[in-house]
């Protein structure tokens, strides 16, 4: 446990790149501030040349040897790692393993290869796979298909955040593996072909398809192909087979069986995101005519419903056609239990959190509908699509308004005006422009004042720019548009968390023994008490708890039910100090949410700057140290909003 909690560290510190004190890593771990100091010495221990983590004034962050150190963590002999070299052994050998050699072979004693066993038994849950043990042999029982998704399953612990490693995916099936090789020339060639006949694919997607071609490969050369499977084959899987035929004869020098093929050939497909930009018009009708009927019936539906409840501006046909086919494929793959992962749902999770619980409520209403069992990597997807359309529809709202006061000479003031539309005409609109050398400043109204000379009282809204824009002028601009933003924002934020907080509903000193669901439930109960809610509002926080993890950030989460049926909103807040343990990481902050249906758009507000505010370490602490009791709460949230 140690060791897996220094990689832990390691980690947190690569991902984050920032100074970061002993404090705020123990909470993140879970241990205290001397643990944290014994785990950096331990780690640097392990690297040379270079440190994996450099200590100053203002705590840790990794130094230049974090990469070196992280991928020593992966092929080092830890417990994770010889886990996943007995699952190979098990895997490779038809006739099981002999347990007392295979100790030997990993210099542990039986007793601990017994409970290596224990834990692959762990692993195999939902996998159609089982471990018999007679004797001194143990052996995996289950079809092929399923000790495939068993090694998919392994190598994506092995890949950090879910990205696509070449590494991981050679400690999975081992170096010398066949699958494991000339990745990179088969996945250049293979995206090409594929928009050869004008599909345009999922990245992400294709990466974790390659892995799945990698395993098939390495499984045909011992001899383990998979069962030919007679089904009706559509022309476009007939062709994806053929190329993925070809290139692994080419650059694997393994000829794949019909069964292969045809897994590999759906597996491609169900990772379309649209046809290419290429087919055009076109494209749309023969999409649209690949659609099932109730896919499309049942995506339209809960899209409705979604825009409806969170109010958000998404029913547009390009937008439904498109999820609908994601859907569909989506669908595919979870017959085939081929999950995608997303190396950006944490990124997403936590940046825009309004986004992603739209599309939980969409994976939602397709789970219920469609019988799709959604991962977070599976919702966060979809919340790709719900952004993207969210984000056409709403650029024009983030636009401010500015005046350029440019005293006249010839014709200055307009080429000013079309450099700053030309440089900066995505994030302010110019809708005046002073010539004279006096204007009325106090009768200038826009969100922004771009001058070329000093103003008669300076104020953050002014910036001065020179008669050609710079791009330092350009920067500054910037720079001053994003405060006012972030001012506004906030300012919002505070009035409504004044209006929505509950005194009566906070609660210092979560315990870890509480759980989510105790947790949960203990916020909820004065919620109760005073008729904000209701106890079946509370048994759905639970369930939508259960669906995709509330923790938005590294120390908040904010659990809430689906539904907006509150008597009024309302927000309890329980302080965690040290962190408790929260979805597959530690929170400091609960901040249980009851919403009304009469607050809508309070949601959104209260939804995305809470969860701003939280993102930001040095304010977690200083709140969370400073939280002694709900007045004191909100003054240190009210001072950091405040800035």
């Amino acid at each position: 446990m140690t060791r897996a909690r220094q990689d832990r560290l390691l980690g947190l510190l690569a991902r984050d790149g920032e100074w970061a004190t002993a404090a705020t890593l123990a909470d993140a771990l879970g241990v205290t501030p001397r643990s944290v100091r014994s785990y950096v010495t331990a780690v640097n221990a392990r690297v040379a040349p270079g440190v994996a983590v450099e200590s100053g004034p203002q705590g840790y962050r990794a130094g230049p040897g974090a990469a070196t150190a992280l991928r020593a963590a992966g092929d080092s002999g830890t417990p994770r790692d010889r886990l996943h070299t007995l699952v190979r052994a098990l895997l490779d050998s038809a006739d099981g393993i002999d347990v007392f050699e295979t100790a030997d072979d990993l210099h542990v004693s039986p007793a601990t290869l017994d409970a290596d066993l224990a834990r692959v038994r762990g692993l195999l849950g939902g996998t159609e796979l089982t471990l018999e043990r007679s004797a001194s042999r143990a052996r995996l029982r289950g079809t092929e298909g399923a000790q495939r998704r068993l090694l998919s399953r392994l190598a994506h612990d092995e890949m950090d955040a879910g990205s696509f490693d070449l590494a991981a995916l050679r400690r999975t099936l081992g170096e010398g593996s066949v699958g494991a090789q000339a990745f990179g020339p088969f996945k250049t060639e293979l995206v090409a072909r594929l928009g050869e006949l004008g599909w345009f694919v999922n990245e992400f997607g294709i990466g974790d398809v390659v892995m799945h071609i990698a395993i098939a490969a390495d499984r045909v050369a011992r001899d383990r192909p998979l069962e030919t499977v007679a089904a009706e084959t559509r022309s476009e899987q007939a062709e994806v087979a053929a190329i993925i035929g070809e290139l692994a004869e080419q650059h694997l020098g393994v000829q794949l069986g019909a069964g292969d093929l045809s897994h590999l050939a759906t597996l491609v497909l169900t990772r379309v995101v649209a046809p290419g930009a290429a087919q055009a018009d076109s494209a749309r009708e023969h999409t649209r005519a690949q659609l099932e009927p109730e896919v499309e019936r049942v995506v339209r539906d809960v899209v409705q419903q979604a825009a409806a409840e969170f109010l958000v501006d998404i029913v547009h046909e390009d937008f439904l056609l498109r999820l609908t086919l994601h859907v569909q494929n989506l669908r595919h793959r979870a017959r085939e239990q081929a999950w995608s992962r997303n190396p950006l749902t944490r990124s997403l999770k936590s940046t825009y959190p309004m986004i992603f619980e739209v599309a939980v409520f969409i994976a939602s209403g397709l789970h219920e509908r469609l019988d799709i069992p959604l991962l977070d990597d599976e919702i966060a997807y979809i919340a790709m699509h719900v952004g993207g359309r969210l984000e056409r529809s709403r650029r024009a709202d983030q636009l401010l308004t500015a005046t350029i006061v440019c005293p006249g000479y010839y014709e200055l003031h307009e080429l000013l005006r079309s450099s700053v539309d030309r440089s900066l005409g995505q994030a302010i609109e110019v809708v005046g422009v002073e010539t004279r050398v006096d204007p009325d400043w106090a009768s200038i109204d826009t969100d922004l004042v771009l001058t070329t000379i000093e103003p008669a009282v300076p104020g953050e809204r002014i910036v001065r720019i020179q008669p050609f824009l710079t791009d330092a002028d350009v920067e500054r601009v910037q720079a001053a548009a994003g405060r006012i933003r972030r001012s506004r924002r906030l300012a919002r934020l505070r009035t409504e968390l004044e209006r929505y907080f509950e005194p009566a509903a906070f609660v210092r000193g979560l315990e870890p023994a509480l759980g989510e669901q105790g947790v949960i439930r203990l916020l909820g109960e004065p919620l109760v008490a005073q008729g904000v809610i209701d106890a079946d509002y509370v048994d759905r926080t639970i369930q939508r708890e259960q669906l995709s993890s509330t923790a938005f950030t590294d120390a908040l989460a904010v659990p809430h039910a689906l539904g907006m049926t509150a008597s009024r909103t309302a927000i309890a807040i329980g302080i965690a100090d040290p962190s408790i343990p929260w979805g597959d990481g530690r929170v400091q902050v609960v901040a249980l949410v009851a919403f009304s249906e009469t607050d809508r758009e309070a949601f959104q507000t209260v939804f995305e700057q809470f969860v701003e505010v939280f993102s930001e370490r040095d304010s977690v602490q200083r709140i969370v140290r400073r939280a002694s009791s709900f007045a004191a709460f909100l003054d240190e949230l009210v001072a950091v909003i405040d800035g």
